[in-house]
């Protein structure tokens, strides 16, 4: 099983929340908070989140709380384990430019809450359920919660999601 470890950032300005539009491989897009995989060379996974969120979207966080929640996705069908830890912007500075090495990311927008919830239909179960429960509730990180969710197919396009745990 491969593992990735992965880290999120829910980032808020004058109550809009950042997403970001991602295209995966074979055109699939999705809507997510910036964030990305946290890479060997990175001192911490703030450290790397600090990277993924400034090459997304051109924001330079200057302070995190959290992390908030922890995500665990198993995709055993298809050989990977991914665990997120999900971290909130108290402090950045910077407009936003997106300038993604990856090439995924394609958008980076606040929006109000009316709109990031429409765009969150688009996202992996994984992302929008955990992040819609930390917008209804806002705990904070000392209050940090666990959340696993079992995959189970070969197919991106026809994977079946099982939430088996939560915070």
């Amino acid at each position: 099983m491969k593992e990735f470890l992965v880290a999120g950032a829910v980032v808020e300005h004058d109550g809009r929340l950042l997403l970001v539009r991602n295209r995966r491989r074979g055109g699939f897009v999705d809507w997510s908070t910036p964030g990305g995989v946290i890479d060997a060379a990175d001192a911490s996974p703030r450290a790397g989140l600090t990277r993924e969120v400034e090459e997304e979207t051109g924001l330079r966080v200057l302070e995190w709380e959290g992390p908030l929640y922890d995500v665990v996705a198993v995709a055993t069908d298809m050989g990977w384990t991914m665990r997120c830890e999900v971290y909130r912007a108290v402090s950045f500075e910077g407009t936003i430019r997106v300038d993604d090495p990856d090439g995924i990311v394609e958008e980076a927008v606040f929006l109000s809450a009316a709109d990031a919830a429409r765009r969150l239909t688009e996202s992996l179960v994984w992302v929008r359920e955990p992040l819609a429960e930390w917008l209804a509730e806002r705990w904070e990180g000392a209050a940090r919660r666990a959340y696993r969710y079992e995959l189970r197919g070969r197919e991106w396009h026809d994977f079946e999601v099982l939430r088996t745990a939560a915070g």
